[in-house]
């Protein structure tokens, strides 16, 4: 699995292929399978030049052989056509070689990789769902504090899980640890990373019509979504933004 592996990684993937070749030997192949399929399912979610149930289908067909629900193979051609990075393009056109490296893995570890990307598509197809009218005329936010914990729990805080599991199973088997909290603090860290990512990328994302702070914390401000577009509301914006700026680092340090 290992080489076949690391051609792919190698040609899609150069950045995180030379991150993996630091992780210990034993970690590296679930560790970056994982990846693999988890960019594989994000190119799916992010090919906005593709009707939207056409991604929708797509990742769902992915979860399914993901799953060993479906053995039919696919052809993510259309797909390929439409990205602008050659890279990606090769992610899809390889998606079958990267399915197929699944059956290397032990059934523990098959289990964790599949966890994972589970929650990670049922992510992307939430927010696809979600954001599917959103526009800059026609802002889109999250309600509830609740909805922004699941939110980067499913994009990043079960990855800071699933590194947790593979790391102890496989580095620390025999550790004597609070494996519960050990696992806690891995979601958080997770968590943590992806809050700087929503707080980095406000403005950005309010300019396509998508606001990932809740409508409930904006109205406890005084403030709309639509009202974040406008330079001068910063300074009663500021108070909100510094609170998820010190729950991100406290999510964050959590594993300093």
């Amino acid at each position: 699995m290992t080489e076949a592996l690391n051609q792919l990684l190698k040609a899609t993937s150069r950045s995180f292929y030379l991150t993996l070749r630091v992780l210990p030997a034993r970690v590296r192949p679930q560790i970056g399978l994982a990846y693999l399929l988890a960019r594989t399912t994000d190119t799916i979610a992010d090919t906005e030049l593709v009707p939207l149930d056409q991604r929708l289908d797509a990742l769902q067909k992915l979860r399914e052989r993901i799953l060993g629900q479906n053995t039919t193979p696919l052809n993510f051609g259309e797909l390929a056509k439409q990205q602008g990075s050659p890279a990606e393009r090769v992610l899809l056109e390889k998606t079958d070689a990267s399915l197929a490296l699944l059956e290397s893995l032990s059934p523990a570890d098959l289990k964790l990789v599949r966890d994972v990307l589970v929650t990670i598509t049922g992510g992307q197809e939430l927010d696809l769902r979600r954001f599917a009218n959103a526009s800059t005329e026609k802002i889109v936010a999250l309600e509830t504090a609740a909805e922004l914990d699941d939110y980067t729990y499913r994009v990043a805080g079960c990855v800071g899980e699933f590194w947790t599991k593979i790391c102890l199973a496989h580095l620390f088997p025999d550790a004597r640890m609070d494996e519960k909290q050990f696992i806690a603090d891995g979601i958080r860290f997770g968590k943590g990373l992806q809050l700087v990512n929503i707080l980095r990328d406000l403005a950005a994302d309010l300019r396509f019509g998508r606001c990932y702070l809740p409508e409930e914390k904006l109205a406890a401000a005084g403030l709309s979504p639509a009202e974040l577009l406008e330079p001068f509301n910063e300074p009663r914006l500021r108070r909100l933004y510094n609170s998820y700026l010190e729950q991100a680092e406290e999510w964050a340090l959590v594993m300093a």
